[in-house]
């Protein structure tokens, strides 16, 4: 979880997250993880620039009652199909903190393949941390160039 995430969470911060997410001109892929018409969480990409114009970072968090049940991979798995089927997104990467394995489960769960470390790349808590990369492509058969 970035530093920019609200801790503790508030209403006032679902409120203006709900703001942000529903305005598509801003965040066109930002989503509430919904169980049973309430949001427990969120997910949303955010588009890399000028070289990486074809890739982008995915985010999520849910709430912890709800941890332990796929909710999170299910989420995963189908924004990175919508993703892949409507954009022209090549790939899809997650940073995680190396204490958190329950997310690297989720992001191989949903076909993330690790690509490797990051060595005292993030300070969380002031705290300096690695973080483990994980990425998934489109379609890894596809020839290394790419015209436009």
């Amino acid at each position: 979880m970035r530093d920019g995430f609200p801790h503790p969470y508030t209403e006032s911060d679902a409120d203006a997250w709900l703001a942000l997410a529903t305005d598509c001109d801003r965040a066109p892929w930002m989503f509430a993880i919904e169980v049973n018409v309430e949001a427990v969480g969120g997910i949303g990409l955010e588009r890399g620039r000028d070289i990486e114009r074809h890739s982008a970072e995915i985010g999520y968090w849910l709430g912890e009652p709800f941890w332990g049940r796929n909710i999170a991979t299910a989420a995963v798995e189908g924004i990175t199909r919508r993703a892949f089927e409507v954009t022209d997104l090549y790939r899809l990467y997650a940073s995680v903190f190396v204490w958190n394995p329950a997310s690297m489960k989720v992001l191989e769960k949903a076909g993330y393949r690790r690509e490797g470390t990051l060595i005292r790349s993030g300070i969380k808590d002031g705290v300096l941390l690695d973080r483990v990369i994980y990425a998934i492509t489109r379609d890894p058969g596809l020839p290394y160039v790419v015209e436009e």
